[in-house]
């Protein structure tokens, strides 16, 4: 019997934003990454494997929600487990 963790399947697309219908709880519950175009990002709000783009915040600008401005960034995007 192993000790390893169960990890959910990393959906594609993801979102950090609970409010959002991309989010899936049970992926938060464990530490992932995000890479884009090889260069890891701590801040991703929003990825989607398959169209290959992330969105990241721009700065402290945010949106008249209150919301973090979000700018997509276009390559390679793999996601993965720590």
């Amino acid at each position: 019997m192993t000790d390893t963790p169960l990890h959910p399947a990393l959906p594609d697309p993801l979102c950090a934003d609970p409010r959002r219908p991309h989010h899936i709880a049970a992926v938060f519950d464990h530490d992932i990454g995000i890479r884009v175009n090889g260069t890891e990002c701590h801040d991703v709000g929003e990825n989607c494997i398959g169209e290959r783009w992330a969105k990241v915040p721009a700065g402290k600008t945010l949106d008249r929600k209150g919301q973090p401005l979000l700018i997509k960034l276009t390559g390679k995007v793999e996601a993965f487990y720590r």
